[in-house]
């Protein structure tokens, strides 16, 4: 007898999962048909030497296999050169671009979020106007602004500072601090930072730090980027019971221990959206670089996403840029799988006292 009533439960749940797969259905087909068989299509172009003149399916093109990312990886060359060039350089932007964005928005979100702040609707408006206008545009404007000549300068100058050519000045900012304290010779480095390589750059074009031109572009990013995670930190913080910080006040718990004791811990699923986000679209930054340099002055601000449309769109190579994106991807997946265990939810561990 209690056989029935459990296959009828069966029965209802396979009827409820056929008529979900039913209305999902469209959305499956087209996700892939526009997501998933494009990604497959690259990986096939990935493992091909193709200019993109015919079909990649038809034989005509010349199946290299693993080539491609033996190119970048393990062969001396120009094309590894530039490939670690363009990691250098990136590594910088992220490991200052996602700190200073995801730091200045939180910081703005709790402004903004203050019961007794006057005008907080048009300062939420002014903070997040940057974030909705066009990267382009705003991309052309700091060219004006950060001219030789242009208005940063003229301010600078003003305090007596003389800024310098920021859009063709490729000096590393960490090469310029050392040098100006006596460590290094920019110009001419000696000894193990010299001596020694990885993937075709020495030691020291590895830690000589972004040049000047990736710097102002990290401000770009950081100044157009800060509004759009502060909404998401304000959405979170405007959900936090207030009951937890009433009864922190009962406490006497002051600003900075109820940041630290209450409110961080209560950001922390939210503080993980917002650096994994932060950390992909600085990895495939693409726009900021392709209107104020390509690459240029001296390929400090090239980055792995300008060289795959560089290697395919300019050089008609589809099968390194291929290669390049997919090495882009798993970088991608590494860091952001590290980052959710770096913020996962520990556990106090408790043990039975004897």
């Amino acid at each position: 007898m209690s056989l029935r009533p459990t296959s009828s439960r069966r029965g209802g749940r396979d009827r409820d999962g056929a008529w979900g797969w039913l209305f999902v259905s469209p959305m499956v087909l087209v996700l892939g048909s526009f997501l998933v068989l494009p990604i497959l299509m690259a990986l096939w172009v990935s493992l091909l030497h193709w200019d993109g003149q015919s079909n990649p399916f038809s034989g005509q093109a010349d199946f290299v296999g693993l080539d491609n990312y033996r190119t970048l990886f393990t062969q001396d060359g120009l094309d590894r050169t530039l490939f670690a060039t363009a990691l250098r350089n990136n590594a910088y932007y992220v490991l200052l671009t996602v700190p200073l964005q995801t730091g200045l928005a939180l910081g703005l979100a709790l402004i903004v979020n203050q019961r007794m702040l006057r005008g907080r609707g048009p300062l939420r408006t002014i903070f997040f106007f940057p974030s909705v206008t066009s990267s382009i545009a705003v991309a052309t404007v700091f060219l004006f602004l950060f001219q030789g000549s242009g208005a940063v300068n003229a301010l600078l100058s003003w305090i007596g500072i003389k800024g310098p050519n920021w859009f063709a000045d490729p000096r590393g900012v960490l090469s310029l601090i050392l040098g100006g304290l006596g460590v290094v010779d920019p110009e001419h480095p000696t000894g193990l930072l010299a001596e020694h390589s990885v993937m075709g750059l020495s030691w020291f074009e590895w830690l000589s730090g972004p040049s000047i031109a990736m710097c102002t572009i990290i401000l770009l990013a950081v100044w157009t980027t800060s509004g759009t995670f502060m909404l998401i930190f304000l959405a979170a913080l405007q959900d936090i019971p207030r009951e937890l910080e009433e009864t922190a006040a009962l406490e006497g718990v002051n600003r900075r221990q109820l940041l630290r004791y209450v409110t961080l811990p209560a950001l922390r699923p939210v503080l993980f959206l917002v650096l994994t986000l932060g950390l992909i679209s600085t990895w495939q930054v693409f726009d900021q670089v392709y209107v104020m340099g390509q690459g240029a002055p001296g390929n400090t601000t090239l980055t792995p996403a300008f060289l795959s449309y560089s290697a395919g769109f300019d050089n008609a190579d589809f099968g390194q840029g291929s290669a390049i994106a997919f090495v882009l991807l798993a970088l991608i997946l590494v860091l952001t799988g590290f980052q959710r265990w770096a913020l996962r939810e520990r556990g106090v561990r408790t043990g039975r006292k004897r």
